[in-house]
């Protein structure tokens, strides 16, 4: 069998660029073992417009945001379920200094950032001592849907090859590459976490980082915002709500651990004035980097590589943005932004290769 495309991996970045592939009338095959705990399976989904302690605008979020909510619900067309919405974050300041904080850049970014004036409704269901900050418009991804669904189009298509994907069986060729006796004009590599151990790309600034979230049943909490206060909580699916996340940077194992829990179950039974329970632990390894930029492109030593990966905490955003340039790039030649290709790593890419 001969195709034009292989994709390792059908996490976020895979689905879509096999989407987009498909869409160009392009022959693709998707290689990926169905694991239950990937990072894109156990992200709560959100797309929020600032991000850090300083409460900035996250990078190229202008494009980002309108890009992700038109291509969600394309996909979501494409599949018959609705997988975005829009919606907002409340933010319960836990201190008076980071709710001065908050106030002070509410004037300075009113595009995004509000003062909620609903003080006396939220006192039924939450403890807090000081003012709510609103965070709007944000968009809420029903993920574990979209990667179902999505998986079920590539079986129907005979497209996904339900395997792990072995180097063993890869070979490189002048124009070419074959796995296992199918040949096609390029691979890319979409394998989250597993690409720190990629022969091509593990010299790239990957940074291990493993996530934790409970989901729980919280009934009378309304499910048309996520609220923040540290943790935070987000509705999730079927009535239930994430809530998390740990972002750890050292660990043993990608267990879920008794310490995360007993710290979250602590922080729901401190600010939920109405009853919760916990219907499971989830944990990932998350496919970070130090520069917080994606990989993106075209291996410098050779074009029959490729990666889409690394996106990190902000992958709802990144993926179908990025998705799409890899795509057009590798069809049309259209260029990928400097700043997340991956050509900005060749030095050491062409170093480690020609050892």
């Amino acid at each position: 069998m001969d195709v034009d495309y292989i994709i390792v991996g059908q996490g976020l970045c895979g689905t879509w660029l096999s989407y987009y592939l498909q869409k160009a009338e392009k022959k693709i095959l998707v290689i990926d073992e169905d694991k239950p705990s990937t990072a894109s399976k156990v992200a709560s989904g959100v797309i929020n417009p600032v991000t850090g302690r300083r409460i900035v605008r996250t990078w190229r979020i202008e494009e980002l945001l309108p890009f992700a909510e038109s291509a969600y619900k394309e996909l979501g067309d494409f599949i018959e379920h609705d997988i975005i919405s829009t919606t907002r974050v409340l933010d319960f300041h836990p201190t008076l200094q980071m709710q001065e904080a908050f106030e002070k850049r509410s004037t300075e970014e009113p595009g995004y950032l509000h003062i909620n004036t609903e003080t006396d409704h939220w006192k039924n269901i939450f403890h807090y001592p000081y003012t709510i900050g609103e965070i709007s418009p944000c968009l809420l991804v029903d993920l574990n849907t979209m990667l179902r669904e999505w998986r079920k189009k590539l079986v129907e298509k005979n497209q996904l090859l339900a395997d792990n994907f072995s180097f063993k069986k890869l070979t490189t060729h002048e124009g070419f590459v074959s796995y296992d006796n199918i040949k096609a004009k390029k691979i890319f590599f979409c394998e989250g976490a597993a690409g720190f151990n990629n022969p091509f790309f593990y010299q790239l600034p990957y940074s291990h980082m493993k996530g934790e979230a409970l989901i729980v049943s919280t009934p009378g909490l309304p499910t048309n915002s996520i609220y923040k206060n540290g943790f935070s909580i987000v509705p999730w699916e079927k009535e239930l709500f994430w809530v998390g996340s740990s972002y750890e940077w050292k660990f043993e194992d990608l267990l879920p651990t008794k310490e995360f829990k007993e710290r979250c179950q602590s922080f729901l039974q401190r600010f939920l004035k109405i009853p919760f329970s916990i219907v499971d632990h989830i944990a990932a390894d998350r496919p970070a980097n130090m520069e917080r930029r994606p990989f993106v492109g075209l291996h410098p030593a050779n074009n029959c590589i490729g990666i889409l990966n690394g996106m990190g905490t902000k992958g709802c955003s990144l993926a179908p943005f990025f998705a799409k340039q890899l795509a057009d790039h590798v069809i049309s030649g259209t260029p990928i932004y400097p700043d997340a290709d991956v050509k900005r790593f060749e030095k050491v890419l062409q170093k480690k290769l020609d050892k």
